[in-house]
């Protein structure tokens, strides 16, 4: 019992504090993020990110300003897809694959979900973008 109490003792006594990162600078969208660009501060933000490993190679989704959190939100992957570009569009059910050229509507990074309209049926369907480029639909 005396271990315990000393245990909850030393878990009280310490504050714990935590650590947010916020842009140094300002960050345009569409910025590589460097480490430049960012540092912790202490501080717990909810939503946004807590370590400068997670965020440093991400891209800038939105305009971030100096000072402020860097939230969840205003950074993704580095888009390989460009708004307006043709992809391949490709469909995969068992031995089954079809193929169709398609416009994507959104900039999207690897992994990512893009929409994407169907330049035959003109219909938009949604996707994941490949490390090839191309947009793999229905999954």
């Amino acid at each position: 019992m005396k271990f315990f109490i000393t245990l909850l003792a030393l878990c009280f006594s310490t504050p714990l504090t935590a650590q947010t990162v916020v842009a140094t600078q300002a960050i345009r969208s569409q910025t590589l993020i460097t480490a430049d660009h960012v540092q912790l501060v202490d501080g717990d933000t909810v939503g946004a990110f807590s370590a400068l490993a997670l965020v440093v190679g991400l891209e800038a989704r939105v305009n971030i300003y100096p000072g402020r959190p860097i939230l969840l939100g205003d950074l993704g992957r580095p888009a390989i897809l460009e708004r307006n570009q043709l992809v391949v569009m490709v469909f995969h059910r068992g031995g089954l694959s079809i193929t169709s050229e398609g416009r994507v509507l959104d900039r999207a990074g690897v992994g990512e979900r893009v929409r994407v309209m169907n330049l035959s049926s003109k219909s938009i369907v949604y996707g994941l973008v490949s490390a090839s480029g191309m947009v793999e639909v229905g999954l």
